[in-house]
């Protein structure tokens, strides 16, 4: 453990749940810690479902969070439909669903109000032999022992320490959305409810399945149905589906208000056209749809000094194997862990990046090997060909978001 008179101290530079994890553990290992969020709201609401792994519940102890049936959905068995919605194929798989929301609220519940900046907008680090730092864009600087950065895919941090690392898409998108439970008829209900369902349409694929509702209830009646579709995108399609109404082009993403109503009608045709008539519903009432483009992101190191990398900060992998949450959790234990075992801040660091580079390396190329079937839809006729001997229910289903040890 770092010996000291005084308290150590902790900026950590990213208020969603990476973050959260980190400040959470390393309060209670007796650090002084403080969050800066640059949005200037709360982050509650945001997000949607998120699939549970051994190693998050591990983390969660870790940052004193509770663990009970208020979690998260359990759910029994996975399902595949067929276009036409009959059944394909059942396994028996326990699973919990939580939501984002329903995450961000147990961790930000777990920290001080007094310790979490909302509007703190990190736009430079140094890390020197005695201290790091960060400035923010109103103009102030503020010390501490260690500065974690968990500030997402689009890292500030991450590009001042490496600049040309840089995020490659692989060319799909994958569509989300959210919807009220008690809005699903109750067919749609009977087939997907309760369940981990998939339906493999040529060349696509969606799943979805149940999570918290408002106000983050489990409660019957009052949950809400959670899908993921993933569709190819070609690079001058997806430029198209991230420019507005108004002509504005973005680059990565596009808020979900934003989306041009074209593109959602054309969406919706294509669930009418190509889905199990459950998932068309569960799609075409989803309340505020979206779309994220997917990428892969992978760096050498994650500790420069005082500073260290940590989530989506420093490795993003595909939804597939559903490890993103569970990866930044994992982060953050192995950050104190690491502190336990040295007197040494950068030496700590250091045991954590080689120990969490091999982690998140591992993940990426799982993500990778799950998500090659969509990348073989923008190549030869024969890649695709060979893609699909491999696309089958059995193999779908017992692969995609299960617990795997790359540890």
């Amino acid at each position: 453990m770092i010996p000291t008179l005084t308290k150590p101290r902790a900026i950590v530079v990213g208020g969603s749940l990476g973050g959260l994890f980190a400040a959470n553990m390393l309060l209670r290992k007796g650090w002084d810690v403080e969050v800066f969020e640059r949005v200037p709201d709360e982050l509650a609401g945001r997000g949607a479902g998120i699939v549970t792994h051994p190693e998050l519940f591990e983390a969660m102890a870790a940052a004193g969070i509770p663990l009970d049936a208020s979690l998260g959905i359990n759910v029994l068995s996975r399902v595949t439909l067929a276009q036409e919605g009959a059944v394909v194929l059942e396994n028996a798989l326990p699973q919990t669903l939580t939501a984002w929301g329903k995450m961000y609220q147990v961790l930000r519940d777990a920290f001080p109000d007094s310790l979490y900046c909302c509007g703190g907008n990190v736009v430079a680090v140094e890390s020197t032999e005695t201290h790091a730092s960060v400035s923010l864009a109103d103009g102030t600087v503020h010390k501490a022992d260690m500065v974690i950065a968990a500030d997402g895919v689009r890292s500030t941090i991450r590009q001042h320490f490496l600049p040309d690392v840089h995020l490659q898409y692989a060319g799909y998108i994958a569509w989300r959305g959210l919807v009220d439970e008690n809005a699903l008829s109750d067919s749609a209900h009977a087939a997907l409810f309760d369940k981990f369902a998939f339906c493999l349409p040529p060349h696509e694929q969606i799943l979805g399945y149940p999570v918290a509702g408002h106000s983050n209830s489990t409660r019957v009646g009052e949950r809400r149905y959670n899908f993921v579709w993933y569709r190819t995108s070609g690079d001058d399609e997806l430029r198209d589906l991230l420019r507005d109404e108004s002509g504005k082009q973005f680059e990565g993403g596009i808020p979900p208000g934003l989306i041009r109503r074209d593109v959602l009608e054309a969406m919706y045709e294509s669930a009418r056209t190509l889905l199990a008539p459950q998932f068309a519903e569960v799609v075409t009432k989803a309340a505020q749809p979206l779309f994220q483009p997917i990428y892969d992101l992978e760096v050498p190191k994650m500790n420069f000094g005082r500073v260290a990398l940590l989530g989506d900060a420093a490795f993003v992998a595909r939804p597939h194997c559903g490890m993103g949450v569970t990866k930044a959790a994992g982060d953050a234990l192995a950050i104190v862990e690491a502190l336990d075992r040295h007197e040494s801040i950068e030496k700590a660091l250091a045991e954590y990046s080689e120990r969490r580079c091999r982690f998140g390396s591992s993940v990426v190329q799982h993500a990778r090997h799950l998500g090659a079937y969509m990348q073989a839809q923008l190549r030869s006729e024969e890649e695709r060909e060979m893609a699909e001997l491999y696309r089958t229910p059995e193999a779908v289903m017992r692969e995609t978001a299960v617990p795997v040890d790359f540890r």
